[in-house]
């Protein structure tokens, strides 16, 4: 069986879409981690609206950079052999500060 991305104690964690916007960078706290076990891709997430199924956060891929991105979208991903994108299941919620580079 498939991990969940998304789980209702995640869903808990994440403040709604624009609530941090007056969080300076470098405190956002980055709540969850997604992976692609292929590649070097990274979604951060610090921000979830469950009507959407959007977040916002911190991506690291071809850029590092803040934007939105979804739920569906990164459910729908399938990478060689039939992997998917994954939850850091070990990840704990860290500042942006941490992981900046």
């Amino acid at each position: 069986m498939a991990q969940k991305l998304m789980t209702a104690a995640i869903q808990k964690q994440l403040p709604a879409l624009y609530a941090t916007e007056e969080t300076e960078l470098e405190d956002k706290q980055l709540i969850c981690k997604f992976f692609t076990p292929w590649t070097y891709w990274t979604w951060y997430a610090i921000e979830y609206d469950p009507q959407q199924k959007l977040f916002f956060g911190y991506v690291q891929g071809l850029d590092h950079e803040w934007g939105y991105f979804s739920l569906d979208e990164l459910e729908s991903i399938q990478g060689p052999a039939g992997l998917r994108i994954e939850r850091d299941i070990h990840f704990k919620p860290i500042k942006f500060s941490e992981v900046a580079s």
